[in-house]
């Protein structure tokens, strides 16, 4: 499939003249329009017509000898929050489908097509991107890749880019991250994601949901995949391969508060599983009490700095559109008509003193491990039909990784589940900032940890 082979193996197998960038369009335009597939729930708008016409360009190109990057002529998916040229971005709301097309395409995409990326089109999310559920009642639910007969959630908010690679309708996708956008999906679809340290790719011409939180980040097969797309769109060297640091003698805290609790059978086993393997290979691994983790629950728990900055971003469209939006997450929205501005000041000032404490402590470790989800992705209709389980559900889908915004940490979701089993994902979290030492402790985990 497609979206799951390695983008450079897909470069090389382009280079060698044995495919064209034509073909890899025409493969995942057939996944997405497949009739027993989820490409009608995954994609928000499809631009097939301009997808082929860019993947013949690239291949003009390639035979002229022109190749900006090993991206060249992939086909990507974009999360319906980066503008692209001509088309109007909606969030995945209704509420913004008469707004007037972009004039030009955001930060994200220009890079992307600048190494040749071929953009299919924009993906699916849950709307505004606030809920780490993956619900949209406007567009449809991707269903989850495992488990596709019973009907699973997806995660979200990057929903429709998680669906996008599993199912390879896309050798790779963009989402966002504001409290595990990126991760969540990843983890609960099997595939890998990364969340950039905030500020590290520009966000122009990105809809927003908190200009204090938001990330851009790739979800993709493996790390290395994610590392070529960090590369394009934070404007690195494209053709640098990074390389995995030595897994023996790497100390790794492993984190005994909060992000343990409530761990399912399927989570437990598989987390418990990575940390023998990794230890094995010769990792150093120490069970740590991470505090800071308690404390940003308590000071988050009115709703933080991300309800505060979501309801300023969407009071005056909720008054005036409201009735459009989807009830739970204009109910999310509204939360932050409490916050006050002496109550936003107090979370900004412990935010800077906790995060100078959680650095005190990670300092003593290469990087962080805990579960990106603390459980396998549960079913679409349970949580549809009831609001005590979604209100139950998105708080705790979200724990784990909302600690990594707060913190302004960089954090990949790592699968370690075994083939054909509930996606699980392993969530490795370094310094803000450390994004290309995450990297390379990533791959090193990665090569000890995947099982498929």
């Amino acid at each position: 499939m497609l979206g799951t082979r390695p983008l450079r193996e897909l470069a090389d197998v382009l280079a060698a003249g044995r495919t064209t960038s034509r073909d890899l369009v025409e493969r995942a335009l057939a996944a997405v329009a497949a009739p027993e597939g989820e490409g009608g729930r995954t994609f928000v708008f499809l631009d097939a017509g301009r997808a082929r016409a860019e993947a013949d360009a690239s291949d003009a190109l390639r035979r002229a000898g022109v190749v900006p990057s090993p991206l060249a002529g992939l086909p990507v998916s974009m999360k319906d929050l980066f503008d692209v040229a001509g088309e109007v971005t909606t969030a995945a709301s209704p509420t913004l489908a008469g707004e007037a097309p972009a004039e030009r395409d955001s930060t994200v995409v220009a890079r992307l097509r600048a190494a040749g990326a071929i953009v299919l089109g924009r993906t699916n999310l849950t709307e505004f991107a606030y809920s780490g559920i993956g619900i949209n009642p406007h567009f449809g639910t991707p269903k989850n890749p495992w488990d596709r007969a019973r009907g699973r959630i997806p995660g979200g908010s990057s929903s429709g880019a998680a669906v996008s690679v599993a199912d390879g309708m896309a050798a790779a996708a963009i989402g966002s991250d504001t409290g595990g956008s990126v991760r969540i999906p990843a983890a609960l679809c099997g595939v890998t994601g990364l969340k950039t340290t905030t500020g590290r790719i520009p966000l122009d011409g990105a809809f927003p949901l908190s200009m204090t939180l938001d990330s851009a980040g790739p979800l993709a097969p493996g790390v290395a995949c994610c590392a070529l797309l960090d590369a394009a769109m934070a404007g690195g060297d494209v053709w640098h391969r990074p390389a995995p640091l030595p897994l023996r003698g790497l100390r790794f805290g492993v984190p005994t508060t909060i992000v343990r609790d409530g761990m399912d059978d399927a989570v437990g086993a598989a987390f418990r599983a990575a940390l023998d393997r990794l230890s094995e290979a010769g990792a150093l691994l120490t069970d740590i009490a991470f505090e800071p983790f308690a404390e940003i629950r308590e000071v988050s728990a009115a709703g933080g700095i991300l309800g505060a900055e979501a309801w300023a971003l969407h009071r005056e469209r909720l008054a005036a559109k409201g009735n459009m939006v989807d009830p739970r997450v204009r109910a999310r929205i509204e939360r932050g008509a409490n916050i006050s501005g002496a109550d936003l000041l107090d979370v900004i000032r412990a935010r800077a003193d906790i995060r100078a404490r959680a650095d005190a402590i990670g300092d003593a470790y290469d990087a962080l491990l805990m579960p990106t989800v603390a459980i396998v992705a549960p079913p679409i209709d349970d949580i549809v039909a009831s609001d005590e389980l979604y209100w139950e559900m998105n708080p705790f889908i979200l724990r784990n990784t909302t600690f990594g915004n707060f913190l302004d940490r960089c954090a990949l979701s790592i699968p370690i589940h075994e083939a054909g089993e509930a996606p699980v994902g392993l969530m490795v979290m370094d310094d803000t900032g450390a994004d290309a030492r995450l990297i390379r402790v990533g791959l090193a985990v990665e090569r000890a940890v995947r099982r498929f």
